[in-house]
């Protein structure tokens, strides 16, 4: 049985005046009915790219330059700008990281969650568009939503404005659900309800989610599966549980170092040294390598492609499997 959402060998690049750089460099993925798939990296690694360039809106000088994305087998790189709209919302929908900037503010809510309604249907009448739109912000659980739904993007919290965001995309019904940090901009206890709603209508309606995210924290409580970027490729991915008890990339271990965690006291967390290299000036063999703490000369030569390790659980790199992996993990120096 094929996947929901398949993507290989996806490279998007931008025209620039010293040529053509890869935002997204190789990356390919899959996704099942049902599932949730997270997607982590710090910041610049190429998450929220890959979440526009499946949704079709890379923006300009940007283009997909090659790879496939493949929705239950239909192909949507290259497919016309008419059909793509078409499928935007009807069969892939997405949320954004912060609300406000989605949400227009001289239109009520109410009028927003009826436009989207309006994008993949015909045919309903005004009350019954009315009556659907408060319906679906009962179904993300905002109190008053007869009363809500005259109100404007600013007369709501931003948990609340979130949750508009999720009932816009809901609209269409979706199969797949892309949510890119759905949670950055809320407060701990405004996160965790926006999470387990998203988990009550996957459970009703069976979506596919894609989250990306950069906190494992959230990740960990919500997919099925994690796909780890660095520098716009994937360096590892694995189960959920695979990954937090046996990482194998060493830029997974630094995440997982710098994580804090109840049960293990520390007096300081782990960093990993260095930053993100830009893609104008990607250093030759592995990306990671100078950032790395078990780079050896071959890794300055060599870019290592995804290699599976077990059934399930590949690595970006020459020396998986990590054999210092419980001393990282711990925080300690490596020698």
């Amino acid at each position: 049985m094929s996947a929901l959402l398949e993507v290989s060998d996806l490279r998007t690049v931008f025209a620039t005046g010293s040529g053509e750089l890869a935002a997204v460099d190789g990356v390919s993925l899959s996704l099942e009915r049902g599932q949730t798939l997270g997607v982590v990296g710090e910041s610049g690694c190429g998450k929220s790219m890959l979440s526009l360039s499946l949704m079709g809106l890379v923006p300009v000088p940007g283009r997909i330059a090659s790879g496939s994305i493949r929705l239950e087998g239909r192909e949507l790189v290259g497919m016309p700008y008419r059909e793509m709209r078409r499928l935007r919302g009807r069969r892939i929908a997405m949320i954004f990281q912060e609300p406000m900037t989605s949400l227009n503010p001289v239109y009520t809510v109410g009028y927003q969650i009826i436009e989207a309604m309006k994008a993949h249907e015909r045919g309903a009448s005004d009350a019954e568009l009315k009556r659907r739109a408060i319906a679906a912000l009962e179904r993300v659980q905002i109190p008053a939503a007869a009363q809500r739904f005259h109100d404007y993007p600013h007369q709501m919290s931003g948990g609340m404005r979130q949750r508009v965001m999720i009932a816009m995309a809901l609209a269409g019904n979706p199969d797949i659900l892309i949510a890119d940090e759905p949670t950055t901009a809320l407060d701990v206890t405004v996160q965790a309800q926006v999470l387990d709603l998203l988990r009550d209508i996957q459970a009703d309606t069976g979506m596919a989610i894609l989250l990306i995210t950069h906190d494992l924290g959230v990740v960990a409580g919500m997919a099925n599966r994690i796909v780890v970027m660095y520098a716009g490729r994937v360096v590892e991915a694995a189960p959920v549980h695979t990954l937090f008890h046996d990482p194998q990339h060493p830029y997974t271990l630094g995440l997982l170092g710098s994580m804090p965690r109840i049960e293990e006291r520390r007096e300081r967390l782990l960093a990993i040294d260095g930053t993100l290299p830009p893609p104008d000036a990607m250093p030759t063999g592995c990306r990671f390598a100078p950032r790395c703490v078990f780079a050896s000369a071959a890794c300055e030569q060599i870019d290592p492609d995804l290699r599976e390790l077990e059934p399930g659980h590949g690595a970006a790199c020459i020396h998986a499997p990590v054999e210092l992996a419980p001393h990282v993990r711990a925080g300690e120096e490596v020698s």
